[in-house]
Formats: C-alpha cells, sequence, structure tokens
C-alpha cells in the first residue's frame, strides 16, 4: 500500500516546500485540495491550464510523489441551478485538470439538499440520492471522455451515507470510470460506532471491488460527540479493514487525514506496523 497525506494537514508553506517535507516524511502519495495548499495564484477554474498541470506534475515527479486525490468537495445536491450549474463546471475543470496532472482520482463528498451544505435529516431521504444521481450523471460523463476517474466518499451525514446507497449509485450511474473513496471512519457515527465491524464488513462486501482509495484516520467519543484524530489515537478497528485491502488491493493509495506536522510520522509508522503484520 502507498501511504500519503493530505497536503492542507502538513507544514503550511508554499506547495513545492511541501512536497518536500512530505516525502522526507515517508509519505509516497498526497491528497491534493487546491485551494487549501495553493495561496500564491489563482486556482479557479478558468487558471487551470495544461500548461499549469504539467507544472505541478513536474513537481510531483521531483519528489518521486503521486497525486492521489485532486479533491473537488462541492455539493452536487445544491438545489440553487445557478449556483449548481457553477459547481459542476468546476468539476468539469478539475477533471481536465486531473488529466494532464495525471491524478488518481478525482475525489468527492455526496453533499446535502441545501444552499448551505449542512447535514439535515432530508440528506437520507430518497428525494436526495435521485437529486444527486440526476446531478452526478453529466460529471461522470465527463469523466468518461477524459479518461479521468471520478470518485465518491460515503460520508454518514451526507446523502450517501452508507455503503447500501453508495452501491446503489454506482449501479445506477454504471460507469466503470465511478469509483469510491473508502473512509471507514466516515460511516460511523456516535449512534453506530459500537457496531464498527459489521458496518465495515458490509462495506467491504458492496464497495470493495470498486475502492479506489483508502482514507486513514481514527477517531474519539468525547462528550457525546465523535471527534476525528489521527490514526492510532482513537477506537477505528483498522485490523478490520487492512487485511482485505492488503490482499485485494496492492499498491493501492491510502491517504492520512487529520494529522497535522508533528504527529504525523508517528500516525504513519502506525498504520504501515499494522499493515506489516497483517
Amino acid at each position: 500500500m502507498q501511504f500519503g497525506i493530505r497536503l492542507h494537514d502538513a507544514v503550511q508553506a508554499p506547495i513545492e516546500e511541501r512536497l518536500k517535507i512530505v516525502k522526507e516524511q515517508g509519505f509516497t502519495c498526497a491528497h491534493v485540495a487546491l485551494s487549501k495548499v495553493i495561496h500564491e495564484n489563482s486556482v479557479a477554474p478558468e487558471a487551470l491550464t495544461p500548461g499549469y498541470a504539467m507544472h505541478l506534475k513536474r513537481m510531483f515527479a521531483k519528489n518521486n510523489l503521486d497525486v492521489a486525490v485532486l479533491g473537488c468537495y462541492l455539493n452536487l445536491a445544491n438545489p440553487d441551478p445557478d449556483k449548481l450549474k457553477a459547481i459542476q463546471n468546476k468539476y468539469l475543470a478539475n477533471i481536465r485538470f486531473a488529466a494532464q496532472l495525471g491524478a488518481g482520482v478525482v475525489g468527492t463528498e455526496t453533499g446535502a439538499p441545501n444552499v448551505e451544505y449542512q447535514f439535515e435529516e432530508a440528506c437520507w431521504s430518497e428525494e436526495a440520492l435521485e437529486i444527486f444521481i440526476k446531478n452526478l450523471r453529466p460529471v461522470v460523463k465527463y469523466a468518461e471522455q477524459m479518461g479521468v476517474l471520478f470518485a465518491i466518499e460515503p460520508v454518514v451525514r451526507h446523502i450517501v451515507c452508507n455503503p447500501v446507497r453508495a452501491r446503489r449509485v454506482l449501479d445506477e450511474i454504471d460507469s466503470p470510470n465511478l469509483r469510491i473513496i473508502l473512509d471507514p471512519v466516515n460511516l460511523l457515527e456516535t449512534y453506530n460506532y459500537e457496531k464498527q465491524d459489521e458496518i465495515f464488513d458490509e462495506a467491504i462486501a458492496l464497495l470493495g471491488k470498486d475502492v479506489a482509495v483508502l482514507h486513514v484516520k481514527d477517531f474519539v467519543i468525547q462528550d457525546g460527540k465523535m471527534i476525528s484524530t489521527a490514526v492510532g489515537q482513537g477506537q477505528c478497528h483498522w485490523n478490520k479493514m487492512i487485511p482485505y485491502m492488503k490482499a485485494e488491493k496492492p499498491f493501492m493509495h491510502a491517504t492520512l487525514e487529520n494529522t497535522n506536522p508533528e504527529n504525523a510520522v508517528a500516525a504513519l509508522n502506525h498504520i504501515k506496523k499494522l499493515y506489516e503484520q497483517s
């Protein structure tokens, strides 16, 4: 498995310096959210030219790092038609950029049926899921045309909130270019974390063959709330997930989340040890 990091969790510095640091820390790939790590120039859709993509590609190659995920986490269920159109166009720009950059996938979460992108009970409705699938379809079609993989990430408080709904999206879109980013912790909340083994088994059974990238973090329960942490600092049963990934997903990208510059290496060493021992 190729372990990476979200670049915006690394030391705050120009991207070229960040890449050098994360490589020295032992990472081999990165999750890149352009607006969170590049501040010295525009990353608006019109700035994402082939030349800029190739410029970044050279930076990553210089440090022998892959772009595992080009993150574009916007709300494809936004009910405002003008905002939705702008969101879809931004996805198309990122897909074009990913084609030149050589990113593994363009990644997204799955939104909420409101302008604020906030959780409400309606996220879990049939109507919200149908809206998301409808609005996702042209984005995936464009990814097919550009030869890019597009990956959705199920999150318990978003529209695609569990493995069953994620499987339905995959089946209804029915595209070889639509994949899954699996973040096991994002399938958990205070009301279901005690069933995490059962939930992880379901995720593997329903989604395993379509998982393109793994997100790696941990969680703790504090004051009745679920708090995400760096892997190795919490209660996530990674021993349930790692053996499948090791056996069925050789050399897959797995990017760490919720780390900071002080604990990133310890988190990396923890998950690598689990992987080697599984």
